[in-house]
């Protein structure tokens, strides 16, 4: 079952939906249309009590108005870009600068910003959003297709597709920050993480890639057996002390391009939740939400705290169109951009 419903509208005066899709079970998850955002995901923990999983807020501006990406898709590039530049096809395109020195999420109006267009088809929720030429400074009009089901079995998939009608570059994922043990309940430092990864990205001091992948074995970016967020975040070690805890960039073990495979596993230290995500992507990126203080009221009635939700986002290596070593985020006229994620739940 989905219901729609007006739920605000932006300072240009475009109308914001809150969608509810609603399974058997009555397990539910909320989506809106600033961003494409994930804004709700309700599952049963290991007695059977439903419980939000998603950090987020309660109003359509908070959406409009938070800083934290939460529940979004950012774009057109997700992740950082160094110093705002790269060139394709011979040309140098220069975008603008949002953190630090880089470019990240799209900047500052980026798709995360933006409200899509929705509607409901069948038994699926579609966001459309259309960037033109030269926004944010990318090459091409471009149009983004966010496709969300919810299964009978607790499981959200997200499918996305791009389309350009000039070179470009496109890097999407969904932002969404998890807390098993429910959206307001403190710290996820306890719990636990198993990723489908035995290589990262060292980064610069900005967290750009630096090159070449390390393997983790031996050192605290090491998730490859399952261990607790919090067991290795302070250690002395140079990715964990740039980013003030996880920020960072692993390459999917056995990655094929448009298949399927598991990226990370969570699991809740209280509830006995266990979330399963599973992508198309070729890379994750972990952020242990470092820099959450200081935010909006979340849906809890508080502001966030850092370390109160983790992001796990399937996409490309960040700073890619500077690293042709990387799996490629270029799109042409004529091809589509096809990524698909996966959270599944269970208890």
């Amino acid at each position: 079952m989905i219901e729609k419903k007006l739920w605000g509208t932006a300072p240009d005066g475009k109308e914001i939906y809150l969608y509810t899709l609603t399974n058997a079970s009555g397990a539910y998850v909320q989506l809106c249309s600033v961003g494409a955002a994930i804004v709700s995901i309700v599952v049963p923990d290991k007695n059977g009590k439903l419980g939000d999983v998603v950090m987020g807020f309660n109003s359509a501006s908070d959406y409009v108005n938070e800083k934290p990406c939460a529940g979004k898709i950012p774009g057109r590039y997700a992740n950082r870009i160094a110093k705002g530049k790269f060139t394709l096809d011979g040309v140098e395109y220069t975008l603008p600068i949002n953190n630090g020195p880089n470019h990240l999420h799209g900047g500052p109006a980026g798709f995360h910003k933006q409200v899509w267009d929705s509607r409901i088809d069948g038994d699926a929720v579609e966001f459309m959003y259309f960037a033109a030429d030269g926004e944010a400074g990318y090459p091409g009009n471009l149009k983004v297709v966010a496709h969300y089901t919810w299964g009978e079995d607790n499981s959200l998939k997200l499918v996305m597709t791009a389309e350009t009608d000039k070179p470009t570059v496109v890097n999407l994922t969904n932002h969404v920050y998890f807390n098993l043990d429910g959206e307001g309940s403190g710290s996820v430092l306890d719990h636990k993480l198993e990723l489908n990864a035995s290589q990262y990205l060292p980064t610069d001091e900005t967290l750009i890639p630096l090159g070449e992948p390390e393997d983790v074995a031996g050192t605290p970016m090491d998730f490859v057996e399952a261990k607790p967020l919090g067991q290795d975040i302070k250690a002395d070690f140079p990715a964990l002390k740039y980013g003030k805890g996880y920020d960072n960039c692993y390459l999917i073990d056995g990655y094929i391009p448009g298949q399927l495979s598991t990226a990370a596993d969570l699991w809740g230290a209280v509830s006995g939740r266990h979330l399963e995500i599973l992508t198309t992507q070729p890379a994750v990126q972990v952020y242990t939400g470092n820099w959450l203080s200081g935010g909006l009221t979340g849906k809890c009635g508080r502001p966030y705290e850092d370390y109160d939700a983790v992001a796990i986002e399937c996409q490309h290596a960040p700073d890619s169109p500077n690293h042709p070593e990387y799996p490629t985020t270029v799109l042409r006229p004529g091809e589509v951009f096809e990524e698909a994620i996966i959270f599944a739940f269970d208890a």
